[in-house]
């Protein structure tokens, strides 16, 4: 346990920066698997969104610093590379 008063603070301000954390990567899960939703739908209009949706979520994420930058170029190139591979099947 924490003996000084900034210790204190800062235990406080780390459990909140790890729950806001969370909250953010739960959040981004979320988009990305509702993406792979609608492509599994195979209605184009529905998945272009979504795959919008996903974009700005990872583009948020790596502005909040929550994953690394080309995380985030990986992660959006292999949701293009699906959404692509749904166009042309």
């Amino acid at each position: 346990m924490a003996n000084s008063k900034t210790a204190i603070k800062r235990v406080r301000v780390h459990e909140r920066n790890r729950i806001r954390t969370q909250a953010l990567k739960s959040r981004l899960k979320t988009m990305v698997k509702k993406f792979d939703i609608a492509l599994e739908s195979s209605d184009v209009e529905a998945t272009k969104a979504s795959l919008s949706i996903a974009y700005k979520e990872l583009d948020k994420a790596v502005t909040k610093g929550i994953i690394k930058k080309n995380t985030a170029s990986r992660k959006k190139s292999r949701l293009a590379t699906k959404f692509n591979n749904m166009q042309n099947a």
